[in-house]
């Protein structure tokens, strides 16, 4: 008894450090972006957060190292995650609201669900399909405030959809192959086969910093905080999040962060969220409730 009483206070607070940091990161990562090049940010983020796992691994007596096999499952992996995600994230956030480009970031479990009747053939339940309408109808709302907003354009917030698909279809990729190594291990090398393609890419397309040392005090802790908390320390607590409790309750966290995301941008960066923003939220965290939640009959995933 007292073991799980120790395990549910962990689980616990595990969920309130994963749903603050990240949601905070939002409007940091905003805030980086003002001086750093989006490519150069990824890079710096992704070497951080790579290098930092394996040193992780290294500490708990995880293995580094993974087989050939493994290796290329994780680099198709990590294409969609960390590279694509990353690079439409980096150029959206640019483009929009933090408090706006969170909301449509987090509705990638909504995307998963046709995505997994297509490639997984799990069944498309009322409850699933009434999640997904209601994450369309969110997403409609928060596009067209964009397309309609003088000065503005919906390519923000098509960015920030294709990081949501591209989240979704790493998501199928890892369900599908099922990758047996470690999650630290393979979160480490997920950021480290995305900094492979994005160093020589940034490289090649931008001019600029790849260390943020040298920005204005706001970015630069911007950039540190998006590296070392939100790309190291919270994939290290999600993965421990997902070992120590059943994947709906780890599921929670992300319930939380866009919720997050959005206040910490109004208190952070002074924006302003209006009333299409307030019911986009609303219907994106049912969407995700009644998507990854499973019904009263239907055991908990592990």
């Amino acid at each position: 008894m007292k073991s799980q009483h120790s395990i549910s206070a962990t689980v616990y607070w595990l969920v309130i450090a994963l749903a603050v940091l990240w949601g905070v990161s939002w409007p940091l990562m905003k805030l980086a972006l003002v001086e750093m090049p989006p490519l150069r940010f990824r890079v710096f983020c992704v070497g951080v957060g790579g290098f930092g796992l394996l040193g992780v691994c290294w500490a708990m007596g995880a293995p580094l190292w993974v087989s050939r096999q493994a290796f290329l499952k994780i680099a198709a992996v990590a294409l969609f995650s960390a590279t694509g995600w990353g690079l439409c994230m980096s150029y959206g956030l640019r483009m929009m609201e933090s408090s706006r480009a969170v909301i449509i970031a987090y509705m990638f479990p909504v995307w998963s669900v046709p995505l997994s009747a297509w490639l997984l053939r799990e069944p498309l339940t009322p409850r699933r399909i009434l999640g997904l309408i209601a994450g369309l109808v969110g997403l409609a709302l928060l596009m067209g405030d964009e397309i309609y907003a003088v000065g503005r354009s919906p390519l923000g917030a098509l960015l920030m959809f294709g990081a949501a698909t591209c989240w979704a279809v790493a998501t199928i990729l890892a369900k599908k192959w099922s990758v047996q190594v470690p999650s630290s291990t393979f979160a480490a090398w997920i950021n480290l086969c995305a900094l492979v393609v994005l160093l020589p890419l940034s490289a090649w397309l931008e001019e600029g910093p790849y260390l943020p040392f040298a920005m204005s005090s706001g970015p630069m802790f911007g950039a540190i905080y998006a590296a070392i908390v939100a790309t190291l320390v919270c994939q290290w607590i999600w993965f421990r999040l997902v070992a120590v409790t059943t994947a709906s309750v780890a599921s929670i966290s992300i319930l939380s962060v866009p919720i997050v995301g959005v206040f910490s941008g109004l208190i952070l960066l002074g924006e302003q969220p209006k009333l299409t923003d307030i019911l986009a939220l609303l219907l994106v965290v049912a969407a995700l409730a009644s998507v990854m939640f499973p019904g009263n009959s239907a055991a908990a995933k592990s």
